[in-house]
């Protein structure tokens, strides 16, 4: 079945229903410019959080996704904001969808599933997180036989290697915490929380390609 089919879309009407979220990752820095422009874009409620987007659970994102009603439509000021990779921002937009739930980014005006444009979005991004699903537990088994493999040859092993960092982050895409995250790939929390945070900022432009 094609990803997308039997999932919900629909054309909003915006008016009165936009949701604001926005985030930065300390409290040394300031989230006005982000609510200024999602005031101005129409946002009746905006959720602020102050948290790393690689290392720290985000209490008010998980208000604001039980705040959302269907008819909703969530708006970010740019996709840095929201999701920790491409493939969590994939999920995100999905899962929004099935809610019957718009997506909307002020700084990449081409991802707005409220458009009439919307349902080719909305496939694009279900597309996309049934792929990166499919591929986390390749990449998981991988990333543990190759670390096995490592053990059994003796000597100190790496901690957090790239393979590693990649496999790290998309655990914790999909839910996993620090501690169970480090668990699975045989490192301290304090390397794996080093090693995310210097990957906090998720590439997600070439979810536009």
């Amino acid at each position: 079945m094609r990803a997308g089919q039997n999932l919900r879309w629909r054309l909003f009407d915006v008016s009165g229903n936009v949701i604001g979220y926005a985030r930065v990752s300390t409290r040394g820095q300031s989230l006005d410019s982000q609510v200024d422009a999602l005031v101005a874009a129409g946002a009746v409620r905006v959720f602020q959080e102050y948290a790393s987007g690689a290392t720290q659970a985000r209490a008010r994102w998980k208000e604001c996704l039980d705040y959302l009603q269907p008819g909703n439509v969530l708006t970010v000021a740019d996709l840095t904001r929201l999701g920790r990779s491409t493939a969590d921002l994939a999920e995100i937009v999905t899962v929004l969808g099935q809610r019957g739930i718009g997506f909307r980014s002020l700084a990449e005006p081409w991802l707005d599933t409220t458009s009439a444009h919307g349902k080719l979005i909305f496939d694009m991004f279900a597309s996309l997180a049934e792929y990166e699903r499919s591929r986390l537990s390749e990449r998981t088994k991988a990333g543990l036989a190759a670390a096995k493999a490592r053990g059994r040859l003796g000597g100190r092993p790496r901690t957090m290697t790239p393979s590693k960092t990649e496999a790290a982050r998309q655990l914790r895409s999909q839910g996993k915490t620090l501690k169970e995250t480090a668990q699975i790939l045989s490192v301290s929390v304090s390397s794996l929380t080093r090693a995310l945070s210097r990957n906090d900022v998720p590439d997600v432009a070439t979810a536009a390609a």
